[in-house]
């Protein structure tokens, strides 16, 4: 016998479907609230932490810029004992204004990093792009880096950029990578050789690296080299301990110029950082205005 629907099962049924309907809204509208309570606690957070990273990076710009005075001060005077104006000195007292020279540079260095890392973490930071030549920036650079180069015994070699076209970018920050790279690469070589190159990857990429004849570092050491704060362990690490700030200020210089940074090194026989950066920094590359 076949069952013959009637109006009353045709009511049944809708009702049934008016009720599921009604239970699939009330959950949706359920979960549409816990979305929106997750997204506000989300934006509460986000927001918790903005005030936080903008506070660090205030408190490190003022503690930087609180810092610059008295060490200016310091190593100005340093350099009037050595020049001997108020009298000559003996053999030890040159040695100790040299100890105090060393220690108020190295201090103003950190805080240079110090400043540099709370500018672009508050986005501070210009790009300043221009046309130069590449033997200008080297020259000015082996004059930088000349005193410190006849106390450490160390050869510093610049590589004469043979074929390398006048680039367009930033040449102060490219200076501020290739300049930390020195120093770092003159910290941990006692003898040998520092060298510097430029050469063209293409005719977009240029290619800058710094080798040197130093200790090396270790492989399990290395990917974490261009992390913020991020140190070698090691006697000779622990001797001129900075603020492990250097390398990762390379990396984020090169990335507002649209370029990366790397490494290669071997325990004992030296190592190699380098930087590939455009050869003309595009009109679209992350400039951000300074506010002093």
């Amino acid at each position: 016998m076949t069952h013959v629907e009637t109006p009353m099962d045709d009511r049944i049924e809708t009702e049934r479907l008016r009720v599921e309907n009604a239970s699939l809204r009330a959950e949706l509208d359920e979960t549409n609230q816990g979305v929106l309570a997750l997204y506000a606690e989300l934006d509460t957070q986000a927001e918790q932490l903005r005030e936080a990273s903008e506070l660090k990076s205030r408190f490190l710009s003022y503690m930087s810029h609180e810092f610059r005075t008295p060490l200016g001060s310091i190593l100005s005077m340093t350099r009037l004992l050595h020049d001997e104006l108020d009298g000559p000195l003996s053999g030890e007292q040159h040695q100790q204004v040299q100890f105090i020279s060393t220690a108020a540079r190295e201090l103003a260095d950190m805080v240079d990093d110090l400043l540099d890392l709370a500018k672009i973490e508050a986005g501070r930071v210009t790009i300043s792009p221009g046309w130069f030549e590449m033997v200008d920036l080297f020259s000015a650079l082996r004059g930088m880096f000349r005193p410190i180069v006849e106390e450490a015994g160390v050869d510093l070699v610049f590589e004469e950029p043979v074929g390398m076209p006048a680039m367009y970018t930033d040449d102060k920050k490219v200076a501020q990578i290739l300049r930390n790279y020195i120093s770092n690469a003159l910290k941990f070589t006692p003898k040998g050789h520092v060298r510097v190159g430029a050469v063209c990857v293409d005719d977009k990429w240029a290619r800058f690296s710094v080798t040197d004849t130093g200790i090396g570092i270790p492989q399990d050491m290395q990917a974490q080299l261009f992390q913020d704060f991020a140190q070698v362990d090691g006697p000779q690490q622990r001797r001129v301990r900075g603020t492990g700030l250097g390398l990762s200020l390379c990396k984020r210089f090169a990335e507002l110029l649209g370029g990366t940074v790397g490494m290669r090194s071997e325990v004992g026989a030296g190592s190699e950082f380098w930087v590939c950066l455009p050869l003309r920094l595009e009109a679209d590359a992350p400039t951000e205005n300074a506010d002093g």
